[in-house]
């Protein structure tokens, strides 16, 4: 009887098992806790080993085999093991790949019963595409967790080599950081990975070439003068311009720093300007003038797309009080519409952007912002130009018709700096940090503060009914020659017997940089006798100035030779000191002849009327003297 009791219990335990021990990870089942690791390597290559921990929630249901499922990931070098004993064990490794999804899948060698029992085993793999070099930056992009509630917990490390350079720009913000054995240590929660994942350059700068095309006409019968827009040096780009062809009158520098080349076109005449360079873009602001108190009210002021004193906006301004809070409402409010990206498209404004949320595009994203900042007592600004991406679909740009980007800037007292920032791109990749620090791809054309049209951005300059595509720009160089010196010319303007000798000194900047607190000096002698002040000098541009030299009697204050000199160079100009001191004794001559003359009228040695009649002899006696001796005249044969 006991037998037959003790074969009915084993023949039911052992149903229940087969029944009860399933393979797959049932939700409830198992609590499973991760921690992902990605070592960057000085190659570019990452090793990325997922730490694993299953806990057994039942006593009765045991794991046999694990899958971890990846997306567009080409993992390579799959491995995985355990520790055993104080052993690392390896692990069965089967893989599965089905389009762009690669199923790893663990197999375990034996059963890990019972419940609060853990089993802790490790995946590993490479991949060469989590960290790419563009240009003079290292780009990490590390895929956002896509089943955040299959893990109890779940933590992310990134690991970057010092050789990287500094960090550039990082979203989000990590939970922790260290710099340990070369290595930058940054440490994610699983909340912070799950919208966007990590994005991340390294570098100081980055690099772009660019070639623009600008083309002119003048429509009038006489000479007349137009402008164009070449990109501007800001507080997080620096402009080198290697060739600007033709060569125009001047290039002057706006009251929003934008750079504004001066053509001047004969009547009916067409010309196509063509301007070359590079721009070095920064991974924090730089020492950059400051503007000035006139130029940030300027700043503050309604204008047509940016309506500062309508209710609502005012509204707005007051709830949110900070750049930060208006960025998040922007980004948040405003969707994209990818169908309203093309030439000549009709811009809304703030106003019209609040009563059709769903069809923004970055204009939309950047005048809204900028009016809320505005009508928040907080200087804000347009930026249109180029921003490079490799997916338009989360940072939507099209350049294929010259189409460019925009964004936001606002006024940081505390910095003494413009900040960019870029709500739209946050918007379209769902949440990623655009806002704490832009990236390295955003390079601005042209500035509008003042105006929310003007000046037109490179692109916009174009003549036809069939316009070819002005703007092209990649990854790029520093210039080997990328600092500028000036060239110095001078010339006479006033050359007056008895008076200060005049100079118009010429200083023109023949590029590539523009030059900042220029200070040429003027020496007489040797010794320093004036020292102007420029606060820019654009490539391209020229500064004029007077230098007077002083007439002195006998030459005393006057110097030989006049030195100009500014950024090292320098041009010597010779004063003609001889001539003066001989006008100086001419002068003194006269004079002299003059004062007797007066003493001897004075004395009545001579009278007035009797010193008249002896000049008039004297000449009637110089002319006959002339008559007598008839100039000679021949014929050569």
């Amino acid at each position: 009887m006991k037998f037959w009791k003790f074969i009915v219990f084993f023949m039911l335990c052992t149903l229940y098992s087969v029944l009860s021990t399933r393979p797959a990870l049932a939700e409830g089942e198992f609590t499973t806790s991760s921690n992902v690791n990605y070592k960057v390597q000085e190659s570019g290559r990452t090793l990325v080993t997922h730490n694993i921990t299953l806990e057994n929630n039942l006593s009765t249901i045991y794991a046999t085999t694990y899958t971890l499922s990846l997306e567009n990931i080409d993992a390579q070098d799959i491995k995985a093991s355990e520790e055993v004993k104080g052993k690392s064990e390896e692990l069965k490794v089967e893989t599965q790949k089905e389009g762009d999804k690669t199923d790893i899948k663990i197999v375990f060698p034996d059963a890990a019963v019972g419940k609060g029992v853990k089993r802790d085993f490790s995946i590993s793999y490479e991949n060469g595409n989590f960290a790419v070099r563009t240009g003079e930056v290292w780009e990490i992009s590390i895929p956002r967790l896509s089943n955040p509630d299959s893990f109890g917990s779940y933590s992310l490390n990134l690991q970057v080599p010092d050789s990287f350079g500094l960090e550039a720009y990082i979203s989000p913000r990590p939970m922790e950081f260290s710099d340990i054995d070369g290595y930058k240590n940054y440490k994610f929660n699983k909340e912070s990975v799950t919208a966007t994942g990590v994005t991340a350059g390294f570098g100081q700068f980055q690099v772009f070439s660019f070639s623009l095309a600008y083309h002119l006409e003048n429509p009038l019968n006489i000479t007349s003068e137009t402008q164009i827009a070449l990109p501007p040096d800001t507080a997080f780009q620096k402009i080198y311009i290697t060739k600007l062809d033709p060569i125009p009158a001047n290039v002057v520098v706006d009251n929003d720093g934008n750079w504004i080349a001066i053509y001047k076109l004969g009547p009916r005449q067409r010309v196509d300007v063509k301007a070359e360079g590079s721009v070095q873009i920064f991974a924090s602001f730089r020492k950059f003038p400051r503007p000035t108190e006139g130029e940030l009210t300027d700043n503050l002021k309604e204008a047509e797309y940016w309506q500062v004193n309508d209710p609502e906006i005012q509204s707005l301004a007051a709830s949110l009080k900070t750049p930060q809070a208006m960025y998040d409402y922007v980004s948040k409010t405003l969707k994209y519409d990818f169908a309203r990206v093309q030439p000549n498209v009709q811009r809304s404004g703030a106003k019209k952007a609040l009563t059709n949320p769903t069809q923004a595009i970055c204009m939309e994203f950047t005048d809204l912002f900028i009016a809320i900042a505005r009508a928040a007592g907080i200087p804000a600004r347009e930026i249109n130009g180029y921003a490079y991406t490799e997916n338009p679909e989360l940072q939507p740009l099209s350049l294929v018709a010259d189409v460019l980007h925009s964004w936001p800037e606002y006024y940081d007292k505390d910095k003494g700096v413009w900040i960019p920032i870029d709500p739209t791109w946050d918007s379209t990749t769902g949440g990623v940090d655009f806002f704490t620090k832009l990236d390295l791809r955003h390079f601005a054309f042209v500035i509008h503060g003042a105006s929310a049209t003007k000046p037109y951005p490179p692109g916009s300059y174009k003549l036809g009914s069939n316009p070819q595509k002005d703007v092209f720009v990649s990854f790029g160089k520093l210039p080997v020659g990328r600092i500028s010196k000036p060239t110095i010319t001078a010339t006479l303007k006033r050359n007056v017997p008895f008076l200060d000798l005049i100079y118009l000194v010429s200083i023109y900047n023949p590029g590539p940089e523009a030059l900042y607190s220029v200070r040429p000096a003027v020496y007489f002698d040797n010794k320093e006798n004036l020292r102007d002040f420029i606060e820019i000098l654009t490539p391209f541009s020229r500064h004029q100035m007077e230098v007077k030299v002083p007439f002195s009697l006998l030459g005393k204050d006057t110097p030989e030779v006049v030195k100009i000199s500014v950024e090292g160079s320098e041009i010597e100009v010779p004063t003609n000191k001889n001539q003066v001191i001989i006008n100086s004794l001419i002068s003194i001559f006269i004079l002299f002849g003059v004062l007797m003359i007066g003493i001897l009228i004075k004395l009545k040695k001579i009278t007035f009327r009797r010193l008249t009649a002896t000049i008039q002899a004297t000449y009637a006696k110089f002319g006959r003297k002339i008559d007598k001796n008839p100039p000679q005249t021949g014929t050569a044969t």
